[in-house]
């Protein structure tokens, strides 16, 4: 039996694994890099030991390193996670020849669906549906570029041993053929340490929909149902749900058969996933199988109530698995949030940072009857690194029916506190709002369709601008009347606060005639052309906090503030603007102010994130075409192409290849006309 587990990973996913383990009462073992010495992984395993530098290649996907710490700590039992080398068949090996027990398949089964090329052809001698594609090794860009035009564009450029959404790339032609092999080579090197690549056909308007899979030594695998993970922004899943509100009851028997027959063929026996993206028409092509635990594995576990990591360890320490496929019932609906260190308002790209405010929702069961469950590896106060993935949590709800479980998501969204990063809850507000997705209607290509342009903020909803500007209003006659109190304990000092405020939130202007002295409190909104609308609203709030929790007519209503001048910062739902609370007669002045203009850096080439610059494509005194790449800047392991907007000449070049440069720093300046 295992005793003691060495987490060859690090953030959320240690701290996943540590928990199942110390519930089985397991010890455990953490290693970490010189980025990650306060992690909250650290500090909750057993034992933990230093691996090296922050880069991954000189620490987590180091096997001696994770070696050297198995003997040191005398775990006799590792398990690897998601990434680094959790789909590493050498690793496996390796650890099989000193008698240690790794927590996921075999490896024959590693070797045999681990690697994207390989899992392709085995699938196709089996008689699975595959999608087009070119399953050998490609050795150059030129080549590339060749298969792809065999294939027919679009093709998808991938990693062989990728995962994450690391290492892909979708080409639409010949140019993005060859600067898409050269960038997922590069992020396959550095990710995985494998810089193999293939290319298939990019079917179109498909749903990525995969079916989890759960085997032991004894021959035994069953299947647990799908999930639905088609909200995808760079070929990265951002949105995942269990069960998928696409399939019926046939389709997922016949994905959930023909995984279970793929398992079966290379004698799988731990968790593992197997991948299918869906047409319109239901039917299912093999995409690929993840030899690992899912990032996404939660809501899987909310719907069926199965503890996917204790399995695995179970399954590792040769256990019979306790349960058929008969036993397998799929309850209620799970969705989960992947909350991401990245800034949605600079089309995404990666924020490092401290976390100056991290207070997500309070777990356990609500009185909807819904569940909330957040999996992370951060704390209040710890660092966002560039070294590494940048996700701050997974956020689950869980529900009876879908609808149940998409309320609960919008309210713990509403409630999460997160400060001193960009971040991408904003994004995920608006897709929960959108009626696509509420209806269940989504494909791969949901964001880029809605979001064209990338995001720029959702817009007000009128009937939400009314409530958070009488919110507002209150909040200022609070913040007033907490002053007064205090002014007015000083002689000659007392102080009049008037009850009705002239409030505008974004483009909405209203007059709020407040009712009460304390508690509930009747608010009356007018916003000259409907009739006024009274509302009973009340709030603990107290100036100075964050986050506002209000009921308006008995009703829970919630949303982020930061005080400035004349009112607040708010930020609701996807959208982001300013709410004015002034005095009726401070209003009429305000419309005489002017409106201060931002800076022009049009001539400017700034960096868009915190990172480090790959490669400078042009040079001074070259003219250079709207749309033509400048500089490739690398951050949490993804790299980023910055192109020209328009025709113009380079003046001066501020960076070079190797620079770290924080967000907004001048790479490179243009010629002005």
């Amino acid at each position: 039996m295992i005793k003691k587990i060495l987490i060859a990973n690090r953030g959320e996913i240690a701290c996943r694994v540590i928990k199942t383990a110390q519930k089985m009462g397991i010890k455990t073992v953490a290693v970490y890099s010189d980025a990650d010495k306060n992690g909250l992984h650290v500090s909750m395993a057993d034992e933990a030991v230093h691996i090296g530098p922050p880069q991954a290649n000189q620490s987590y996907l180091v096997m001696d390193k994770i070696l050297g710490a198995i003997e040191q700590t005398g775990a006799d039992a590792v398990h690897p996670g998601y990434g680094f080398l959790s789909e590493n068949p050498e690793f496996a090996k390796l650890l099989k020849e000193k008698g240690i027990t790794f927590i996921g398949p075999n490896p024959h089964a590693i070797v045999s669906m681990g690697d994207k090329i390989t899992s392709k052809k085995l699938a196709k001698e089996a008689g699975v549906s595959c999608v087009p594609g070119h399953m050998g090794l490609i050795e150059d860009a030129e080549e590339a570029v060749k298969i792809s035009q065999k294939v027919g564009y679009p093709v998808m450029i991938k990693a062989s041993a990728g995962g994450g959404g690391k290492g892909m790339r979708i080409a639409y032609n010949d140019e993005e053929a060859r600067e898409g092999f050269q960038s997922s080579k590069n992020e396959a090197a550095s990710s995985f340490g494998d810089d193999r690549i293939f290319i298939e056909k990019f079917v179109e308007q498909p749903r990525h929909i995969e079916i989890q899979v759960l085997g032991d030594k004894h021959g035994n695998v069953i299947y647990l149902g799908e999930r639905e993970c088609s909200i995808q922004r760079r070929n990265q899943k951002v949105i995942e749900e269990a069960p998928s509100p696409f399939l019926d009851e046939k389709t997922r028997a016949a994905m959930g058969a023909e995984s279970v027959a793929l398992a079966k063929a290379v004698d799988y026996d731990s968790a593992g996933t197997v991948e299918f993206i869906v047409d319109k028409d239901k039917n299912f092509y093999f995409l690929e199988m993840n030899t690992r635990l899912q990032v996404e594995h939660p809501v899987t576990e909310l719907i069926t109530g199965v503890d996917l990591v204790e399995q695995m360890i179970r399954s590792a320490q040769g256990e019979v698995l306790n349960m058929t496929q008969d036993d397998v019932k799929l309850t209620g609906w799970a969705l989960e949030s992947r909350i991401y260190a990245e800034d949605p308002y600079r089309n995404f790209l990666p924020s490092i940072g401290r976390l100056t405010r991290y207070r997500p929702p309070f777990e356990g069961k609500k009185n909807s009857g819904a569940i909330i469950r957040n999996d992370t590896g951060v704390y209040e106060g710890g660092e966002i690194s560039m070294y590494y993935d940048p996700m701050i949590a997974k956020l689950c709800t869980w529900g009876e029916d879908r609808g149940i479980a998409l309320e609960a998501m919008r309210h713990a969204l509403d409630l999460f506190e997160l400060e001193g990063i960009g971040h991408n809850i904003p994004f995920l507000q608006a897709v929960y709002d959108h009626d696509r997705f509420e209806r269940g209607d989504i494909t791969t290509a949901f964001i880029a369709d809605e979001y064209p342009d990338g995001f720029e903020g959702a817009d007000i909803n009128s009937g939400h601008a009314r409530k958070i500007g009488a919110i507002c209003a209150l909040m200022h006659d609070i913040t007033e009347n907490r002053a007064a109190e205090i002014s007015g304990t000083l002689p000659n000092h007392a102080r009049h606060i008037p009850d009705e405020w002239a409030v505008q939130v974004g483009e909405f202007e209203y007059m709020a005639d407040i009712n009460g002295e304390s508690g509930l409190r009747t608010i009356v909104m007018a916003d000259g052309e409907k009739a006024a609308i009274e509302m009973e609203v009340l709030t603990q709030w107290l100036p100075g906090h964050p986050l506002v929790i209000a009921l308006v007519d008995n009703k829970q209503f919630s949303f982020s503030v930061k005080p400035i001048a004349e009112g607040y910062h708010v930020w609701h739902r996807g959208c982001e603007f300013k709410v004015a609370v002034r005095t009726p007669r401070a209003a009429e002045l305000a419309k005489f102010m002017p409106v201060k203009e931002a800076p022009d850096t049009s001539n400017l080439l700034l960096c868009p994130m915190p990172g480090v610059i790959v490669s400078v494509l042009v040079e001074e005194g070259q003219e250079v075409q709207d749309g033509q790449a400048l500089a490739v800047v690398e951050a949490m392991k993804m790299e980023n192409t910055l192109r020209a907007e328009k025709k113009g000449v380079i003046s001066k070049v501020n960076a070079k290849a190797g620079d770290n440069l924080a967000v907004d720093e001048i790479i490179m300046e243009f010629a002005t006309e």
